[in-house]
C-alpha cells in the first residue's frame, strides 16, 4: 500500500442544482446491493423521512435480520414474492405475485407521500418478463419530483441504468462461497 497525503482542498465544485428525488440503481454480481439500499432507507428514516421497502423475491412472512430490525423501529418492509425461482413450486404464481407487487409499488411511488421507496431485487422479475419494463420506466419518469426510488438486482436492464441518476455496480472480487464457506446469518440475510 502506498501512503498518500490527505486532501486539504475540496476536490470537486459544489453542486448548484435544485434538490429533487433521485433514481438510484444498485446492480452487479458483487455482494451489497440490498445492503446498500437498506443503508439508504435507514439514513432517510433516521431523518424522519417516510420510507417503504418492497422485496420482490422474499415471501411476506420472511423473518431475515432486516425484517426483525425494521419491524422494531417501524420501517415498513414488505415481501411480495414466493422466493427465488428455483424454489418456486409454480412459476405462473410467482409471476402473478411479482406483477401484483409492482402494481402496489407503482401506486405508492405515484402517490408522492414517500421520500424513499426501495424496489429490492426487482431486476429478477423484470428479466423473467413477470413485470413489463415499460410501465416501470414510465412510473419512474412520471413520479413526483420529491420521491426517490432505489432499484436493486443483478443484470439490471440497460434502460433503467440509462434512466437512473446514480448507478453503482457491485463488482465481485472475492466471495467466501468460492472457498466453500456457506451463507452466514447476519451477513447474507
Amino acid at each position: 500500500m502506498e501512503i498518500e497525503a490527505p486532501p486539504t482542498e475540496r476536490g470537486s465544485p459544489k453542486a448548484e442544482g435544485e434538490r429533487r428525488g433521485l433514481v438510484l440503481v444498485h446492480t452487479g454480481n458483487g455482494k451489497g446491493k440490498s445492503t446498500a439500499a437498506f443503508g439508504l432507507a435507514l439514513r432517510a428514516f433516521g431523518r424522519g423521512k417516510k420510507v417503504h421497502i418492497f422485496q420482490f423475491m422474499k415471501v411476506p412472512s420472511a423473518r431475515f435480520g432486516e425484517h426483525r430490525l425494521f419491524e422494531q423501529i417501524g420501517l415498513p418492509i414488505e415481501g411480495l414474492g414466493d422466493g427465488f425461482s428455483w424454489k418456486s413450486r409454480d412459476l405462473d404464481h410467482s409471476a402473478a405475485l411479482a406483477l401484483a407487487g409492482w402494481q402496489k409499488a407503482e401506486s405508492l411511488i405515484r402517490a408522492g407521500e414517500h421520500f424513499l421507496i426501495v424496489l429490492d431485487e426487482i431486476a429478477y422479475p423484470l428479466r423473467y418478463g413477470w413485470v413489463p419494463l415499460e410501465p416501470v420506466l414510465a412510473c419512474l419518469r412520471e413520479r413526483p419530483s420529491t420521491v426517490s426510488v432505489v432499484l436493486t438486482g443483478r443484470q439490471m436492464p440497460q434502460e433503467l441504468i440509462d434512466l437512473a441518476d446514480t448507478v453503482t455496480e457491485m463488482a465481485l472480487v472475492k466471495h467466501h462461497f468460492q472457498a466453500g464457506v456457506p451463507a452466514q446469518r447476519g451477513i447474507e440475510d
